[in-house]
């Protein structure tokens, strides 16, 4: 009964509805009148159109009485527009050619020119060959030079002075031997060789002078004509307080000769700092190559990544998608291929700069292939051995003990400045003579030549001794003073600076024996995530192989395993530099690598 009646109902309202429906579509289409243009309406009849409708005019129920409401404009309607649907670009599912291998040819770097390089050989071209060396090496030669220049106060002086004199002298009394000419001649020859030497030893100075002359005179009082005369003398000058121990010439070369030391001890550490310079661009060069063939071989493996992505697109296993996700990942590892390759020339230049003497050399368009391998060794460091070691040989410390020995030189200069001045002065000197006799009275002695003149000098009976001191200080000597006073305070500035040399080296040994430490376990840390990084992406690829991972993730693990082999190789690397630098530290660098430095001559 109920049903029948909901029958009759719907019955009686679908007309109704089915009525009101056509209504309201036949609205909705009927087009609404376009407005009129005022601007085209002639002039008198234009309106202003209403800013909106009557209704929207009213006051809100909150506006105020009194105050105007600004009207509001209404958006006219929008008809929508209507687009038909583009088709999705989906790529291409043609198999794409796999991409030719980059270029990694190098810029003034001939790959057919090789040049194999040990270590040693290239610590050995460095010494021959570095510019820095050699600066330093000739620093070494200079101050030995300068040495010899300030010995050579020491050196004994040989002078001559060959003369001939010719005298006519007018004579105004008949004493003075004119006769009838009123005039008298004398021709002289003078011959006096002189040798003259100073001693280290004392701080005196000889003189031995041997004077000759030869007379002719026209004198008629002369009883002998020509004759000759000799002289042979020795005069001393010997200091006994002042300058006796030592003076200026002993102190300037002494001094001297600790500073040729310090060029020396220079030297040394120049050539610690070269070597170690190779040490790490040899290192650095190495790790280049083989972070080189890393980033090959990472590209390889995504190559043949794209190459098996191919063939599953080829067979619909995977969407061609994947592919663009590959081409991705084989330009980012060419991108870190060229980088690698770029590491390549810097390494092998910073080495090439150590090694050759000028940019003419052939060697800079050769390509350097390192044959040694890293070294890696877990036995600890002894850090006291190496502490003992750096305090006894590190060429700072040598240098500023050399200049404590200065400054006792100083010292002992100045002092010796301050004790007044007494000097011996003596000459000791024999005559002889000798000529032709004009009258017999003449003794017989004074008869012959030249040789009975030489025969009457060495006969010493005629002599001539003179001895004398000479003492003098000044009043206050200041000046002595004031400088054996700033000498003892360079003496108290070195002290301290030797102690903090000293806390410097010790800084130094321990920051480099932690270094290599820390190497150790980097290595060993790296290299357990490498092999965990290759079990990862071993695992990854079977699971890529049955369909339960993507390729993405592989992508992933394989970047991951690329970046643990580049770690690895770094810290093999950062070890071997460790190395190199805790013998730097400890100044071992030249009798580990058996490199012989000789010593300057020896010296006072």
């Amino acid at each position: 009964m109920l049903n029948r009646s909901l029958r009759t109902i719907t019955s009686m309202l679908s007309p109704g509805l089915l009525a009101l429906a056509f209504s309201a579509t036949a609205i909705a289409q009927t087009p609404s009148p376009t407005p009129a243009n005022p601007a085209t309406q002639p002039p008198g009849t234009q309106q202003q159109p209403p800013t909106m409708p009557p209704a929207t005019q009213q006051p809100s129920p909150q506006t105020p009485p009194g105050v105007n409401v600004a009207p509001t404009t209404q958006p006219s309607p929008v008809q929508p527009v209507t687009q038909e649907p583009s088709a999705p670009n989906f790529p291409s599912t043609q198999p794409q050619a796999l991409p030719p291998l980059p270029d990694l040819s190098r810029v003034g770097v001939i790959s057919s020119n090789v040049l194999s390089l040990s270590l040693t050989d290239a610590i050995r071209k460095a010494l021959q060959n570095n510019n820095d060396i050699e600066v330093a090496r000739d620093d070494v030669r200079y101050a030995e030079q300068q040495l010899r220049s300030y010995q050579g106060v020491y050196d004994p002086i040989f002078s001559i002075s060959p003369q001939f004199i010719w005298n006519v002298t007018p004579q105004q009394s008949v004493l003075g031997g004119g006769g009838g000419t009123g005039t008298t001649s004398t021709k002289t020859l003078v011959l006096s060789p002189s040798l003259t030497k100073s001693f280290a030893t004392g701080g005196g100075t000889y003189t031995l002078t041997f004077a000759n002359t030869r007379n002719d005179t026209s004198s008629t009082f002369s009883t002998i004509n020509p004759f000759y005369s000799s002289n042979l003398s020795l005069i001393i000058a010997q200091p006994l307080l002042r300058n006796r121990s030592i003076d200026a010439n002993r102190h300037l070369i002494r001094v001297q000769s600790r500073r040729l030391e310090q060029t020396d001890s220079d030297f040394r550490q120049r050539t610690i700092q070269i070597i170690a310079q190779v040490q790490a661009a040899y290192w650095n060069l190495v790790f280049a190559l083989r972070n080189q063939q890393n980033q090959l071989e990472s590209l390889n493996l995504a190559r043949t990544n794209l190459r098996n992505i191919e063939l599953q697109i080829g067979a619909g296993a995977k969407a061609p998608l994947d592919r663009a996700q590959v081409q991705t990942d084989i330009a980012t590892r060419e991108s870190s291929l060229f980088q690698a390759t770029q590491d390549v020339s810097v390494a092998e230049n910073s080495l090439k700069q150590l090694m050759l003497r000028d940019p003419s050399a052939p060697e800079w368009t050769a390509q350097v292939t390192p044959t040694d391998e890293p070294a890696f060794d877990l036995s600890p460091v002894d850090l006291s051995g190496a502490l003992a070691e750096a305090h006894k040989s590190r060429p700072e410390l040598r240098r500023l003990n050399l200049q404590k020995d200065i400054n006792v030189l100083d010292v002992k200069y100045f002092k010796n400045q301050t004790l007044p001045q007494v000097d011996i002065t003596s000459t000791v000197a024999t005559t002889g003579l000798a000529g032709t006799p004009l009258n017999p009275n003449v003794p017989e002695f004074l008869v012959g030549g030249y040789g009975k003149d030489l025969s009457n000098l060495f006969s010493v009976k005629t002599r001539n001794i003179n001895m004398g001191v000479t003492i003098s200080f000044p009043i206050h000597n200041r000046t002595a003073e004031a400088n054996l006073a700033a000498a003892r305070i360079q003496g108290e500035q070195l002290q301290a600076s030797y102690r903090s040399q000293d806390q410097a080296i010790e800084m130094d040994v321990r920051n480099a024996a932690q270094a290599v430490d820390t190497s150790q376990r980097r290595v060993v840390a790296s290299r357990l995530a490498r092999e965990s990084a290759e079990q990862q992406l071993a695992g990854e690829q079977k699971l890529y192989e049955v369909g339960r991972s993507t390729t993405f993730l592989l992508l992933q693990r394989q970047n991951e395993l690329t970046a643990a082999r580049t770690n690895e190789l770094q810290s093999q690397t950062d070890y071997n530099k460790a190395l190199a630098d805790l013998q730097r530290a400890t100044g071992s660098t030249l009798r580990v690598n058996n490199v012989v430095v000789e010593n300057p001559t020896k010296q006072p």
